[in-house]
């Protein structure tokens, strides 16, 4: 009963987290009673939509545990019985990253040892691509084309993605496998601008800027850029 009124984002959350893990060489069945932090990155309910169109008859208590959005993390730190933070972030499309953040902020204030950070999407009702589409925020050709002069909005994905995420220096103690290194993050707000779904270029410079100086890294060094691109005439400016 309990797995039928599951999120699958929960159930994926589950699974990837353990590949995590093992990808890194973690074992999981050890992490009990660590202060390993949980920080995740979940945006939409869409199970939750279709769940509530049952008769309430059928509903029971494991319908609440198995959507709410702070139940992916909190049910993630049960099993594995994680005693750091453990937190859902819900910053729209910048969540995952968010979540990010907050855990390196955790690992550098000595809060958490280790931790388990990204985020999970799962598409599982039509009412919110279509509430996103009179937005006129998605591309009708299905088609994401980031500046590009035709650009005429993005297009929705699914997925999950999580991190293993150790200060450096307990990762080098411990023989781990590093495979990246985080200089630096930051995290701002538009406040008070065009609109409130529009992005502000000045606000983005800020946040650039306090992200190079919290790395220490100066733009010349920069030799790779990733960026969360629109493809819409508004966002990609």
């Amino acid at each position: 009963r309990e797995a039928l009124a599951m999120d699958p984002q929960q159930r994926l959350l589950l699974e990837v987290a353990w590949e995590a893990l093992e990808h890194a060489g973690v074992a999981a069945d050890r992490l009990a009673g660590s202060r390993t932090g949980v920080f995740v990155g979940i945006t939409t309910n869409d199970y939750q939509l279709l769940s509530a169109t049952a008769a309430l008859e059928e509903q029971d208590a494991y319908a609440a545990t198995g959507n709410g959005h702070c139940f992916p993390p909190g049910r993630l730190s049960y099993v594995l019985g994680l005693e750091g933070p453990s937190m859902a972030v819900d910053t729209a499309c910048s969540s995952s990253l968010v979540a990010v953040h907050l855990a390196c902020q955790s690992l550098r204030s000595g809060e958490s040892s280790l931790a388990l950070a990204g985020g999970v999407n799962l598409i599982l009702s039509r009412l919110t691509t279509r509430l996103i589409a009179q937005l006129q925020a998605l591309s009708p050709d299905g088609r994401c084309k980031t500046f590009d002069s035709r650009a005429n909005g993005f297009v929705r994905g699914e997925g999950c993605g999580l991190v293993v995420l150790k200060r450096l220096s307990d990762a080098l103690s411990d023989g781990d496998r590093v495979l990246a290194l985080i200089r630096g993050s930051a995290v701002n707000q538009d406040g008070r601008s065009t609109g409130l779904t529009a992005p502000n270029f000045l606000a983005q410079q800020a946040m650039l800027r306090q992200a190079l100086q919290s790395a220490r890294v100066s733009p010349a060094e920069v030799g790779y850029i990733e960026t969360h691109g629109t493809g819409t005439t508004l966002g990609d400016p």
